[in-house]
């Protein structure tokens, strides 16, 4: 298990680990050649590559926040045998790790509802219904996205599942995020949100102000420290040139503020600092795996 545990004034920011589960290389490196990303996280006979589910909690005096979900336990054998979700850290086992119970989380921001991250929000009870997994919580999205996943492209169908969103609908915990068309939003507890459509329409990045350094939850705009070269982009976006122009202006402002990045689903490393190098090219700067006693 990773440790991330930071307090700031009110704030604690800690890593709520999910487990891992494997995703086909050749779809999270695009079009860069597998001689060169096997190198970065090899692949089993299969080509797949293990990947994290990580999530973050936010505590301040009134609020717990969980940033995004993981895969959920609920789905069926043949739906795990496709992406073979392991490990022996789970969403609810994490947050007890951390003194929370699922009833304790009052807010669930959701960087958007593809499976392996809005899974987890809704569980399977006793008699075969879909709750939410959070009783107490508001599930927070925004409107774009939300009918973006209600009416899916082809290329996204797949990853929008209507039993990880409809019970969301159907409890009447949802709650959309009215977003600035540039810029950032500002949120809850002095956190800001900015918006991302290359990997899907209306990804949300938050950004986590801390005493000495912006803590910037990537989602998928940049899933893994591999992600930081710039044509380092999955199969999985939608607009790909986007995706790299988005990129690039989130990594030119992490370098101008040193911002941490985090991962969500690198399979070692939980959050980096980053720089260009002499070559222009965009490098990580010092990587963490183990960052619970960083000054931030």
């Amino acid at each position: 298990m990773y440790h991330f545990n930071v307090e700031h004034k009110q704030m604690k920011v800690s890593i709520i680990d999910t487990g891992y589960f494997k995703l086909d290389g050749g779809a999270m490196f695009g079009v860069v050649p597998r001689q060169m990303w096997e190198r970065l996280n090899p692949p089993d006979e299969k080509n797949m590559c293990t990947w994290a589910m990580r999530c973050l909690l936010i505590e301040t005096n009134d609020r717990k926040i969980l940033v995004d979900c993981g895969i959920g336990d609920k789905q069926d054998e043949k739906f795990r045998s496709h992406f073979e979700p392991h490990g022996e850290d789970s969403l609810v086992q994490s947050l007890k790790k951390n003194g929370l119970h699922a009833e304790d989380i009052t807010d669930v921001f959701l960087t958007h509802l593809h499976f392996d991250h809005v899974g987890g929000a809704v569980k399977r009870t006793k008699d075969g219904s879909l709750k939410p997994t959070f009783p107490n919580a508001t599930y927070w999205t925004n409107q774009i996205h939300w009918e973006n996943a209600l009416h899916p492209n082809p290329r996204e169908k797949a990853s929008f599942l209507k039993e990880n969103l409809l019970p969301l609908q159907e409890a009447g915990v949802l709650e959309f995020i009215e977003l600035q068309e540039s810029g950032k939003t500002d949120w809850i507890e002095g956190l800001q949100i900015s918006i991302a459509n290359g990997h899907t329409q209306g990804m949300m990045c938050l950004y986590i102000p801390l005493e000495k350094q912006t803590l910037v939850y990537c989602a998928d705009l940049v899933p893994s420290s591999y992600h930081i070269g710039i044509p380092y982009i999955m199969s999985y976006d939608v607009q790909p040139l986007l995706s790299m122009q988005e990129k690039r202006d989130l990594l030119d402002e992490a370098i101008e503020h040193d911002y941490l990045l985090f991962f969500e689903h690198d399979p070692v490393y939980a959050a980096a600092t980053v720089i260009k190098n002499e070559r222009g090219k965009y490098k990580a700067k010092q990587k963490y795996n183990r960052i619970d006693s960083l000054e931030i």
